[in-house]
C-alpha cells in the first residue's frame, strides 16, 4: 500500500482498556500507524510512557485526539483551550503532526472566538496541525434531536484551516460524504472512518456493516488525490471479549481500506508512460507493452 494516504486506527475503540492492550492488538493485526485518544490512562497523557509503548510495538503516532468527550471532561483540565495546549505539547513530544479537537458547545463563546481568532497563529507556532471535527446532533427518544455544538453546518467549518470529517457524524447530520469532502477541499486533513446504522444516532460501526458505501467514498478520496489520514474510529466492543474476534475484526477493517485505497493510489503514483502501457495492456494491445 502507498504512503499517499495514511491508514490509522484510533485507540478510541479500546477506550476503557489500557493503551498497552490497544497497541498490542493493533500491531498484531498489521497496523503501522495509530491515532491516540487521550483518556484517563496515564499512558495516553505522559510523553515518555506513550513513546515507550510506540517504540515497543513499532507503531507510529500520526494523530492525537484531545480529551473532549464527556467522559474525559476533566482530563487535562476543564478549559477547552487548556486541553488543546496540553495535547499539542504531548504531540510535539511524541512527534505526532496532528491534533484532533471538537468544535465549541453553544455556550462556549470564548472558546469559539479562540478557534477563529487565535488557532491559526498557535498552530503555525507549534508546527502541529490542529483539526476541528464535525459533530452530529444528539438524538433523543422520539423524533427530537438536540444540537449542542455551535457549528453544525459544514460551511461553518470552512473557516478552519484543517478539518476532520467523521463519517458516522456526517451520516447523522444527513451529509453526503463525497460532497462534504469536495466542499472541504484542501481543508480536509483527517477522516474518522466508520459506518452508521442509519437510525439517526452515532453508531461508529465497522466499515463493512452499515448503510454508508465506504468503498466508494475511499475511492473518491483517491480520485481527488486526498493526502491526509484515514483513521478507523470504531465501536468494536462486541469483539473485545475475545482476542481472536478482536484480531479478526481489526484485520478485516484494514483489508477493506487497503483494497479500496490502494488501486487509486497506484494509478496516481505510476509514471505516465507506465499508466499508458498498463491501459493498452488491459485493452488487449499486448504487442505494444
Amino acid at each position: 500500500m502507498t504512503d499517499a494516504v495514511n491508514l490509522l486506527f484510533s485507540t478510541a475503540a479500546f477506550f476503557q482498556r489500557p493503551l498497552r492492550e490497544a497497541f498490542r492488538a493493533l500491531a498484531d493485526a498489521g497496523y503501522e500507524r495509530v491515532e491516540v485518544m487521550v483518556t484517563k490512562d496515564p499512558a495516553t497523557q505522559e510523553p515518555h510512557l506513550l513513546r515507550a509503548l510506540a517504540e515497543e510495538y513499532e507503531l507510529r503516532i500520526e494523530a492525537i485526539h484531545a480529551p473532549f468527550l464527556i467522559i474525559t471532561r476533566r482530563v487535562f483540565g476543564t478549559d477547552p483551550v487548556g486541553k488543546i495546549y496540553r495535547t499539542v505539547h504531548l504531540a510535539e513530544e511524541v512527534g505526532a503532526p496532528l491534533v484532533v479537537v471538537h468544535p465549541p458547545f453553544r455556550w462556549q463563546g470564548d472558546y469559539r472566538r479562540w478557534l477563529v481568532e487565535r488557532l491559526p497563529d498557535f498552530s503555525d507556532r507549534t508546527g502541529v496541525r490542529i483539526a476541528v471535527e464535525n459533530m452530529a446532533p444528539l438524538k433523543l427518544h422520539g423524533e427530537r434531536s438536540i444540537r449542542l455544538h455551535a457549528d453544525q453546518e459544514l460551511a461553518r467549518y470552512e473557516r478552519f484551516d484543517h478539518v476532520v470529517l467523521d463519517t458516522s457524524h456526517a451520516a447523522v447530520s444527513g451529509l453526503d460524504l463525497a460532497q462534504a469532502a469536495g466542499q472541504l477541499g484542501e481543508r480536509l486533513a483527517h477522516v474518522h472512518l466508520s459506518n452508521n446504522a442509519g437510525k439517526g444516532w452515532d453508531s461508529h460501526l465497522p466499515v463493512d456493516d452499515g448503510v454508508l458505501k465506504l468503498d466508494g467514498f475511499l475511492e473518491t478520496l483517491g480520485r481527488n488525490e486526498f493526502r491526509g489520514n484515514v483513521s478507523l474510529e470504531l465501536d468494536i466492543r462486541p469483539h473485545l471479549g475475545s482476542d481472536e474476534s478482536t484480531r479478526e475484526v481489526l484485520i478485516r477493517q484494514r483489508e477493506f481500506c487497503e483494497a479500496h485505497m490502494a488501486p487509486i493510489a497506484r494509478s496516481i503514483e505510476l509514471p505516465e508512460t507506465v499508466q499508458v502501457a498498463s491501459a493498452l495492456h488491459a485493452a488487449g494491445a499486448r504487442e505494444l507493452v
